[in-house]
């Protein structure tokens, strides 16, 4: 900071002149002693300088209305928006996040580097703060077939970026906690760099836990059981609440809002589909449905704002005090929690539900190479009938059960039938459809096929390029036919979404920002989206289901216990190839 705002800054703090901005007869709410107090905000330029009584150079009356440090969110990967950074940013600012922490590994299992340095360039124009941690697993595991593999050469120059804060969640636990040498790489890089260390293990414990801490993961997202989060805290790690599109882990977690959990908690959402950012809400959900459950308001705050601060070391946020950059949220009540004005920087940025305009920057210069592997990043050849074609070798398959409301699978073992209509062993009275993931980045060829239960598709087929984390295409339906008309249209749109019924394609949407994204605004996206999944409803999909979302998380072969990718139907708890078929 220049020497002279720094006087100005210590001036105004004392009242020795006018602030720049004061905001009068606020209702604080004080993250350090947790309680609400009376007073004014002094800011300049862009800072708090001070709480009490203050006279400032442009003064709004707030008239009681609470002002809480702006919200954070320390796990999110903005991919998952399915928008692009700036529409992303007009969903969440309004909503009072004013600071994001991204693992951007959707893209860079895409486009590599080159997908990160996207990320970095167009996300530094913006109003709201996006910091980064690097992708860990780039693929998520040898079992899985991405468009690029990023090793500890690849990540180590980042973190001489400021805004990269350390090493996104370590997927790979079991290569950790058994010292293999690519993972450890990258972790002592992190630590080297004094980065943090982000986890990412599901029912991680005992022993395994404790070596997973000693290497340095210090966070957890993954917890589906207090149980499980109470043990990963009593070893010192920090648990993120996750509360997103698929993943609800809020109502298991509530205990977590009481003492002395609380202070080592903090709210995230990890992949949050468009619909819900802008009907629902971002963070301030989050404290919401927390406070409708009988949470306190002001812990809830604390975590959604001082912990993720505290915990990757941004001091200069997080607080309404003195010192801290002036990002507010202000909300009507500490019950109702309706957003009214967001503050960043001492700026006004949102008001009652709308960003303005003038909060993004005009766009930086994107270099070429860059640009072309994240906008051309569909290579292989037509899908074709054939292709899908799966023998039936036993009189019995094993088949991927979902778990509503969860990202686990399981495992159950089903007689082989035969419909009319249907490609053999779908059963749609039984819920049994078939899925295929096709190798999308490199042109290898492989295609994986195997069933699914609890989707409740009852005819057609659809066909997605997000498919996590190696995001190639995926598709479910209950005939070959369906299935290769929405992935073929998946393709031709360079990336998106795909529904076919009897021989036609219904419904698209594409995403060819990395196949991961939309150009079209927020309102558009949510527009088209909320078509599909309308169509989707109409063909079986129960109202508690996130079709995509859902159908995402399936080929993701680091959570327990069954998925699909590339290479087969994965056991992952045993990390091998298994067999579909069996007379057992």
């Amino acid at each position: 900071m220049e020497r002279k705002n720094f006087v100005r800054q210590i001036t105004a703090a004392s009242g020795n002149r006018k602030a720049e901005l004061v905001l009068k007869h606020a209702s604080i709410v004080n993250v350090y002693t947790e309680e609400v107090e009376e007073g004014d905000i002094a800011i300049e330029n862009g800072f708090i300088v001070g709480i009490g009584e203050y006279d400032g150079e442009e003064e709004v009356n707030l008239e009681g209305a609470v002002v809480c440090p702006g919200f954070i969110d320390g796990h999110i990967h903005l991919e998952s928006s399915m928008v692009s950074p700036e529409e992303f940013q007009k969903a969440v600012l309004p909503h009072g996040t004013t600071t994001v922490i991204t693992d951007p590994h959707e893209i860079a299992n895409v486009a590599g580097t080159a997908g990160i340095d996207y990320m970095i360039q167009v996300t530094g124009r913006l109003a709201m703060d996006v910091f980064f941690m690097m992708p860990s697993c780039v693929p998520s595991t040898d079992l899985d077939e991405s468009g690029a593999v990023l090793d500890a050469d690849d990540l180590r120059p980042y973190y001489a970026n400021e805004r990269v804060l350390g090493l996104a969640e370590l997927m790979d636990s079991y290569g950790t906690i058994n010292g293999e040498a690519d993972i450890l790489k990258k972790v002592e890089d992190a630590r080297k760099a004094g980065k943090k260390i982000d986890g990412h293990a599901p029912f991680l414990s005992g022993q395994g836990l404790n070596a997973y801490v000693t290497a340095g993961v210090s966070s957890d997202h993954e917890c589906s059981t207090i149980s499980e989060a109470k043990e990963k805290m009593r070893r010192g790690q920090w648990i993120m609440i996750r509360e997103g599109t698929a993943a609800h882990n809020l109502e298991t977690l509530l205990p977590l809002f009481e003492a002395p959990y609380y202070h080592r908690a903090m709210l995230v959402t990890d992949d949050k589909h468009p619909e819900d950012l802008l009907c629902l809400g971002h963070i301030d959900y989050i404290i919401k449905e927390a406070v409708k459950a009988g949470a306190d308001p002001v812990k809830a705050v604390i975590m959604g704002s001082r912990n993720a601060a505290e915990y990757f070391g941004l001091n200069d946020r997080g607080a309404v005090a003195p010192g801290c950059r002036a990002d507010l949220t202000i909300v009507s009540d500490l019950e109702s929690f309706l957003v009214k004005w967001v503050f960043k920087d001492g700026k006004l940025v949102a008001k009652e539900g709308k960003c303005f305009p003038e909060t993004i920057l005009p766009e930086p210069e994107i270099d070429q190479i860059v640009k072309q592997k994240v906008f051309d990043s569909f290579h292989m050849p037509k899908l074709k009938e054939e292709d899908l074609y799966l023998p039936v070798t036993g009189k019995k398959a094993k088949v991927i059960c979902l778990t509503p409301h969860e990202l686990l699978t399981t495992e159950a073992i089903f007689p082989v039938a035969a419909h009319q209509g249907t490609a053999p062993g779908v059963n749609l009275e039984r819920d049994i459809i078939k899925l295929a993931v096709v190798e999308r980045h490199q042109n290898t060829g492989r295609i994986g096929l195997g069933y699914l239960s609890g989707y409740g598709l009852k005819k057609g087929a659809v066909a997605s390029s997000i498919a996590h984390d190696s995001h190639n295409l995926i598709i479910a339906g209950i005939n070959d036919s369906d299935m290769v008309l929405a992935g073929n249209c998946v393709r031709e749109n360079n990336g998106g979404l795909a529904i076919a019924v009897d021989g036609k394609v219904i419904a698209s949407l594409a995403l060819p920002l990395a196949g991961l994204m939309s150009n079209l605004s927020l309102e558009d996206t949510k527009r088209q989206l909320e078509y599909l999944k309308e169509m989707l409803r109409s063909m079986g999909i129960a109202e508690d289901i996130d079709p995509f979302m859902t159908l995402a998380f399936v080929s993701l072969p680091v959570i327990p216990a069954l998925r699909l990718t590339t290479y087969g139907l994965i056991d992952v708890n045993g990390r091998k190839v298994i067999r579909v078929f069996s007379d057992n």
